[in-house]
This record gives C-alpha cells, sequence and structure tokens, in this order.
C-alpha cells in the first residue's frame, strides 16, 4: 500500500502517544517482558512510523520491562535449502563461498517488517547470535533473553523463546494472526512430535568465517491458526486495537504450554 492510501484509509493520524494509549488499554504495563510480533502496514498512518510505534512500546513498558522481537535471517543458510524462490544449483557453490557469516550488528532481519528493522537500529538494543533464527531485545531482561541460543534447536529450550517462558512473559500480535506466533514452536518442541531436519549457516568462529551444520524441527506453522482459534476459547486473550490493527496480548506461559499439549493430541 502506498503512502497516499495509506493516509487515505485512515480516519484519524497515528502517535506515539496515540499507540502508547491504544497498548495501556490492552493491558501493556510497566515492567513486563513481551515478545512483539508486527506488521507496520496495519496500524494506519503512524506519525513518525516505526520509531514511532517502538518508542510507544518502550514508553509503555518503560526500562524496567523488556521489549522483544524476532530478527530472523532466514536468507543466511545454505542456497541448497532455499524454495522461495530456489536458485540455480550451478549458484550454490558461489553462494556458499561468498555469503557474508552472520554478524548480528550488522546483518539484516529478512522479511520481518519494518518495525523489526528499526528496533534493530535503536540504542540499547542485543540481538541473540544465531544465524538465522535471532531475537532482538531491550530493557531489563534483555541478557537472560538474548544472552545465550544454542545453533541446535533454535526456538527450544535454549533459546530466547524458553527465557521468556520463564521469565512469565507475553506475546503481542499487532495486526498478524497466530501463524506468525513464534512461541507456538516452542511448544512444537516440548510435544515431542516433530521430525528433525539438518541446516547449515555461515558463522564467525575465532573471528573466521565457518560453515556449520545443526539439526532443528521442521516446523509447521500451518496449524498455529486452527490452535490459536481453540486457544482463545479457553483461555484469556485481550483483544483491542492498536491504532487500525487488530491486536492480542496473551500470556506466553500459556500459548506454549496450550500448543503442547494440543499437538500431543
Amino acid at each position: 500500500m502506498s503512502e497516499q492510501d495509506t493516509i487515505q484509509n485512515t480516519s484519524t493520524p497515528q502517535t506515539r502517544s496515540s499507540i502508547a494509549n491504544d497498548l495501556r488499554n490492552l493491558g501493556l504495563t510497566e515492567g513486563m517482558t513481551v515478545l512483539v510480533h508486527s506488521s507496520m502496514s496495519t496500524l494506519g498512518w503512524v506519525c513518525g512510523g516505526p520509531v514511532a510505534v517502538i518508542q510507544a512500546l518502550q514508553d509503555v513498558l518503560t526500562p524496567s520491562g523488556t521489549l522483544i522481537m524476532p530478527a530472523h535471517s532466514a536468507n543466511v543458510s545454505d542456497p541448497a535449502e532455499w524454495g522461495n524462490p530456489p536458485v540455480p544449483e550451478a549458484w550454490w557453490e558461489t553462494i556458499r563461498e561468498e555469503m557474508p557469516a552472520f554478524d548480528p550488528q550488522i546483518t539484516p532481519a529478512f522479511f520481518m517488517g519494518k518495525i523489526v528493522d528499526t528496533f534493530l537500529t535503536f540504542p540499547d538494543v542485543k540481538r541473540s547470535y544465531h544465524p538465522v533464527s535471532s531475537f532482538a531485545a531491550w530493557g531489563k531482561h534483555q541478557d537472560q533473553i538474548i544472552g545465550t541460543h544454542s545453533l541446535d534447536n533454535s526456538l527450544g529450550e535454549d533459546s530466547p523463546l524458553a527465557r521468556i517462558y520463564d521469565l512469565h512473559g507475553h506475546v503481542l500480535l499487532l495486526g498478524i494472526g497466530y501463524d506468525n506466533n513464534t512461541s507456538m514452536h516452542l511448544g512444537e518442541y516440548r510435544a515431542g512430535h516433530m521430525p528433525v531436519i539438518t541446516k547449515s549457516s555461515p558463522v564467525f568462529e575465532n573471528g573466521k568465517k565457518v560453515w556449520r551444520t545443526f539439526s532443528d524441527l521442521e516446523f509447521d506453522e500451518e496449524r498455529f491458526p486452527a490452535i490459536g482459534e481453540a486457544f482463545e476459547k479457553e483461555h484469556h486473550v485481550s483483544l483491542g486495537k492498536i491504532g487500525d490493527a487488530e491486536a492480542r496480548l496473551m500470556s506466553q506461559p500459556a500459548i506454549v504450554d496450550y500448543t503442547a499439549s494440543y499437538l500431543q493430541g
């Protein structure tokens, strides 16, 4: 959607203060630990764009809270794994030779949205070290959340998702649905039924780029919308509007546990 279309489709301008008020009305509070999944285009026209959205989140949480966003970079991977779009097999060796190793300071997130891209530029934001499934965090518990992130099982027990679970954190879906609710992947690990696959990515070791192979689950987020719909019938989810966007705020441990139980049948 163009800037002009966004303006025409927005009844009133969204601002840092109006978004903060909407977040408080939804249930976000000072000191909360929250993982945010977002779509900037759903909010309507925002004065200040993604900067204002992030500042509003920080205003509500304050430094006593913790703001986390997924900063995944699925393209920092073996080109043989790529399917959307694939590249010619004749290119694979060149790509493997030339692909920069993951660097949390400069590697961009890949198709994670404007809010995440902007969050990565904010002062005092730190990013976990995983070439594909990193998370960025700001606030009180950022070091605990992103300090250790295992190469294997990137969204499992040694990932930021499990640390958010330990902290009784929350998930905010801002203009997007359960199919983007990454915490539900932790439920897939705990269900114990998912097939295991092998992946590889370039990382730094002793200052040099090396390709490392690691194991992970073959995720299946296509089931998440149905799980989310069932979850909302049994658990409290705060529903509301942030700007023009539909938003959901929920307990992260609750959605993780429910996902694991659902998948176990």
